[in-house]
């Protein structure tokens, strides 16, 4: 499938990702990934902020408001809880999580899963995959625009918790 994998070798793609468990035969599956030159806990604040906007491409997917680039001060999240806002709306439900290591969302029929994979040297692989059912014509432009849109929010997190913590100062 053009644009199944973007960022992740075969050994990334053959892992189970807690999306697998609740929706174990999809038609569509996407992985992504990109290394963090940072540890998994300075990560995982940029990760679980996710729940205030997409941190994609702001001018699509959050009507041209930009994602914060500093850490606010947010409960950890829970079960139940929004997974994004796009566009001054909650989208999705955190279905699964384990603090610091995974979070597991579903937006629009589709359940995605990113792993923190500690790494040596301080590092860190933020890993991600989708899977979904959509209709059979639908999954090559789906993937192609996930590809797009996923690229651009693991490289923002990547770049964010590269840079180190941002306490808002509001």
């Amino acid at each position: 499938m053009i644009g199944a994998r973007w960022g992740v070798d075969d050994s990334e793609t053959a892992l189970t990702y807690p999306c697998d468990g609740f929706l174990p035969a999809p038609t569509l599956q996407v992985w992504r990934g990109v290394t963090v030159h940072a540890p998994p806990e300075a990560l995982w604040p940029w990760l679980t902020q996710v729940r205030l906007a997409p941190y994609s491409y702001d001018w699509i997917d959050n009507l041209g408001r930009r994602s914060p680039r500093e850490l606010l001060e947010l409960p950890e999240p829970a079960v139940g809880d929004r997974y994004t806002t796009a566009g001054r709306r909650e989208m999705g439900r955190i279905v699964s999580l384990e603090h610091g290591r995974q979070l597991t969302a579903t937006i629009l029929g589709a359940f995605m899963s990113y792993l923190l994979v500690p790494r040596e040297h301080q590092t860190t692989r933020l890993l991600l995959k989708v899977v979904m059912n959509p209709n059979r014509l639908l999954a090559p432009a789906l993937s192609v625009g996930d590809l797009v849109m996923a690229r651009r929010q693991l490289l923002n997190l990547k770049a964010l918790a590269e840079q180190g913590p941002r306490p808002n100062t509001r």
